[in-house]
């Protein structure tokens, strides 16, 4: 289990967070946003809102998303979106290290080791 949750504030209205990212990694695994959506006990509609913010957000899209048809729809993680994924679980594992001393010092604390 996580000992800190971490959101990362890009710039203004740029945020990266642990919802984000398992969506993305949701999607990546599934290959659907529906998926993604429905094992996060997330609409849909605001899955899509989700990953339009984040394609519309950086500078090349996200995720890739292919309409229904005889093959069936689906979803694809971009190489933007397997680097954001892998940066922050990256930036995630170095501030868990950093902080596992004083989360440790916490939890003795409060009587929990």
């Amino acid at each position: 289990m996580s000992a800190i949750s971490l959101r990362i504030d890009l710039e203004a209205g740029v945020r990266i967070g642990p919802g984000k990212v398992e969506l993305l990694e949701l999607i990546a695994a599934h290959g659907s946003i529906s998926a993604g959506a429905r094992l996060m006990n997330m609409s849909y509609r605001r899955a899509w809102m989700l990953i339009e913010e984040m394609n519309q957000l950086f500078r090349k899209p996200v995720v890739l998303a292919r309409k229904g048809g005889q093959r069936g729809g689906g979803a694809e993680l971009t190489p933007v979106g397997l680097a954001i994924v892998a940066r922050y679980r990256a930036i995630e594992r170095a501030a868990e290290a950093a902080a596992a001393p004083h989360v440790a010092a916490l939890r003795r604390e409060i009587g929990s080791d």
